[in-house]
């Protein structure tokens, strides 16, 4: 018989070969691990019990020509190296044999890098849509220490790779995902780490390759020429050309400032554009690349252009023409941002929000909302205040959003708090006139969506608190396991908040309820945006409502089918080790 050499100071004995060729199979224990023995053509085989799908015992398996099959779901494995036929069951980990007068001794010691065994599994899981796979490959990942960035570009340059139409919800999800690592228990943030790198191998799934279009040969144009260039092929709906820009701009060594600012002038040169993603996706992948530090820039910058050409732009749209011409409006406040602006800059750093300014913006009068958002700008009102007032706005049309409305109208309140997260996150970035156009965008779809706070959901009031805040956590895992707790939620949230709760935890505790749902795009949309926008108000009551509009949203779409989070639980188990179908046996063996 010819076995694999092994090191004779790291062998264990297992049994005899006498017992094993009686049987054809054993089950052993050695260490904690328990091991499945075959014997097959006069030699002898080693590997882990459980199949690496889903934990079924591989003892008791069809074993033919070398290879053993889980009757399970039927993965495939070559007995001697434990490697798999069937990608989606990942390889079975196989134990070096010795056999020494008539016993079988076995080597446990690590065969393998792990390490490197799971970035090649990720990329599996990523190839072939394999959730399981990716589940297994994350949560391995953060617990060898590796940072959650390390996946995450995987992930990026994956999604960026292979798409259908460029940067979508997958890699927005991911990047959502990313952005709220800071907020989540430790626990959960693989957890949140596999709904992204998931939602991107959907994205992705059977997509053809992006081939980038080549920079132009010249390095002598100068940003201003490329940014009306590329604002001019955006305008035409000439994709191949933007592109060519963009990537010119790049390797010219544009700065990361002047990137951005091309992206956002293209994006608000028309209004709202597919009722703001277009912009809310360019942010995210300049947040994206800001966690990796812009490496991979071409293919994450090149994924934007198709959604900037083809997108739907609203001034083409009835309801931003009829029967007020909020274009028309906006046009005009457009050609007087230079001289508010102006008007505004001695004063800059002194602008008190006006009490009133809030009420303007979630009123009926479009004209007044213009006018309100110039004057605060000839106040001294800054960019990125302004951005973050509108923002807020937005945040409580969410807030106060009547269930009566159709449930699908709950989209319609959240599109536009979203869209102003983002103008308020690109314009502390690049605080451009262009991109201002893009505050004023937000409070007309802001107006647009009245209607749903007619009558307005009631806001919780701060008086209502109690001794012992944190005692209300405990209940809202409960009531967001039944459906229509929309109302409920909201006045828990707040009653948590006012009664001194640590807003830190309560985030923490929410993220943790959305991700054990099914992955929803605005669900995870929305709590990124409350999160950003919470922690960068000042005055923490006054970010009360904020999180009370996304705790209600979050309601209004619980409870979910949690196949996902099934999903994510077997494979933590799997990692953990656990025994998860094998029945007690005392006859099992410790060797």
């Amino acid at each position: 018989m010819t076995y694999t050499s092994v090191q004779p100071n790291s062998l264990m004995r297992a049994a005899t070969l006498a017992e094993l060729q009686e049987k054809g199979q054993l089950l052993i224990r050695l260490n904690q691990q328990t091991i499945a023995l075959f014997y097959s053509k006069e030699r002898v085989y080693a590997i882990d019990n459980r199949c690496p799908h889903m934990g079924f015992p591989l003892h008791g398996s069809v074993c033919k020509d070398g290879i053993v099959t889980c009757p399970w779901h039927y993965a495939r494995f070559d007995l001697a190296s434990g490697g798999t036929f069937d990608s989606w069951a990942d390889d079975v980990r196989s134990f070096p044999v010795q056999v020494t007068d008539g016993e079988i001794w076995i080597d446990l010691s690590v065969q393998v890098n792990p390490k490197a065994h799971q970035q090649q599994r990720l990329q599996d899981g990523l190839e072939q849509g394999i959730s399981l796979v990716i589940a297994k490959s994350a949560i391995a990942l953060l617990d060898f220490g590796i940072e959650p960035t390390e996946p995450f570009q995987v992930g990026l340059t994956f999604g960026t790779r292979y798409n259908k139409a460029g940067w979508d919800t997958g890699l927005t999800m991911l990047t959502c995902m990313m952005n709220i690592m800071p907020y989540l228990d430790e626990s959960d943030r693989p957890r949140a780490l596999y709904q992204g790198l998931s939602a991107v191998a959907r994205d992705s799934a059977e997509a053809p390759p992006h081939f980038r279009v080549h920079p132009l040969p010249t390095a002598n144009l100068d940003f201003p020429t490329l940014k009306a260039w590329f604002r001019q092929f955006i305008e035409q709906r000439d994709r191949e050309a933007a592109e060519r820009c963009l990537m010119t701009a790049v390797q010219s060594g544009m700065s990361r400032t002047q990137i951005a600012e091309m992206l956002f002038a293209a994006a608000t040169d028309h209004r709202y554009l597919d009722v703001g993603h277009v912009l809310d996706f360019i942010n995210k992948a300049l947040e994206a690349l800001d966690a990796i530090d812009w490496q991979e820039a071409q293919p994450i910058l090149a994924s934007l252009v198709t959604g900037l050409a083809n997108a739907t732009r609203m001034e083409e749209s009835s309801s931003w023409r009829y029967p007020v011409d909020l274009v028309a409006i906006l046009e005009t406040a457009f050609q007087q941002l230079p001289t508010a602006l102006e008007s505004g800059q001695l004063q800059r750093g002194q602008w008190i929000q006006p009490p009133e300014l809030v009420s303007v913006l979630l009123g009926d009068n479009p004209q007044a909302i213009a006018d309100s958002l110039l004057n605060a700008l000839r106040s001294g009102c800054t960019e990125v205040e302004l951005a973050q007032v509108v923002a807020y706005a937005a945040a409580l049309r969410v807030a106060r959003f009547n269930t009566n409305n159709d449930h699908g109208d709950w989209n319609s309140a959240h599109h536009p708090f979203t869209f102003a997260n983002a103008v308020h996150q690109g314009i502390r970035r690049v605080p451009t006139v262009e991109l201002l156009r893009g505050v004023f965008d937000a409070a007309m779809s802001v107006y647009l969506n009245r209607f749903l706070n007619v009558p307005p959901a009631r806001l919780p009031e701060p008086k209502d608190t109690i001794a012992d805040p944190e005692s209300l956590l405990s209940s809202l895992p409960e009531l967001l396991d039944r459906q229509q707790q929309v109302n409920e939620t909201g006045r828990l949230v707040a009653q948590y908040l006012y009664s001194g709760g640590k807003p830190e935890r309560l985030m923490a505790i929410l993220a943790k309820l959305m991700l054990r749902e099914n992955r929803d795009f605005h669900v995870i949309q929305s709590i990124e945006a409350a999160f950003r926008l919470y922690t960068q108000l000042a005055d923490p009551l006054e970010g009360v409502p904020v999180l009370v509009a996304t705790a209600r949203y979050l309601a209004a779409h619980a409870p979910r089918m949690r196949s996902h989070e099934q999903t994510y639980q077997m494979a933590y188990r799997l990692h953990q080790g656990l025994r998860l179908f094998e029945e007690t046996d005392e006859s099992v063996g410790d060797g």
